[in-house]
């Protein structure tokens, strides 16, 4: 494991007591958090004894550092306005929104950042071929986010209506858990390109 990748590791360590910490639904905020603590040691672990490079580490560890922001919200109370508006900018008018929308944020960085991961992977550790890794990559997105929202529809089963709307963060949206599928799926497919043709650095 590179030094670069051992500070990602304290930064996701260091991002979780930031989450918690005045968390707006401190009950929604452990389900969120929870699975990013157990996950550090297995990520310890995994970059011990199957090497990645830097950047495909890098892209995951922003994805989960921009969760954990998005935790400390509860997602759909993420006040992005504010800090656009501290710089002299309305990111909502910009992107035409009338809703916060860095939920969506959240799923194309799944698609961005967690493909190339799951390309070099398999195609490093899997012996694929470059196309074969890329098709696991896009299909293993497509599959996480479909078993996301699903786990996400039948854990709030479980909650209050206000708690639910909270966790879902669809914000009145019938169709928010469809729309943020395809947000993770076609930033995948935008990452194709690149996929294929960027170089991978040799082993250590």
């Amino acid at each position: 494991m590179s030094k670069a990748q051992a500070w990602m590791l304290v930064a996701l360590a260091a991002g979780i007591p930031l989450s918690i910490q005045g968390a707006l639904y401190p009950q929604n905020t452990w389900l969120q958090v929870g699975p990013v603590i157990a996950a550090l040691p297995v990520f310890l672990w995994a970059l011990r004894r199957c090497p990645v490079s830097d950047a495909a580490a890098g892209g995951a560890c922003v994805f989960l550092l921009l969760h954990l922001v998005a935790a400390r919200w509860s997602y759909s109370f993420t006040p992005y306005q504010d800090w656009g508006r501290a710089l002299g900018l309305d990111v909502n008018a910009v992107l035409g929104a009338q809703r916060n929308m860095f939920d969506r944020l959240i799923h194309i960085s799944f698609g961005l950042l967690v493909s190339p991961l799951i390309a070099e992977c398999a195609e490093r550790y899997g012996r694929l071929s470059r196309r074969w890794a890329v098709m696991v990559a896009v299909l293993g997105v497509f599959a996480v986010s479909s078993l996301y929202e699903i786990f996400e529809w039948s854990l709030t089963m479980t909650l209050s209506p206000a708690e639910a709307g909270a966790y879902n963060g669809e914000q009145g949206d019938i169709y928010d858990g469809q729309k943020d599928m395809a947000c993770a799926n076609l930033a995948a497919l935008l990452m194709v390109p690149v996929l294929l043709f960027r170089r991978l650095p040799r082993e250590r």
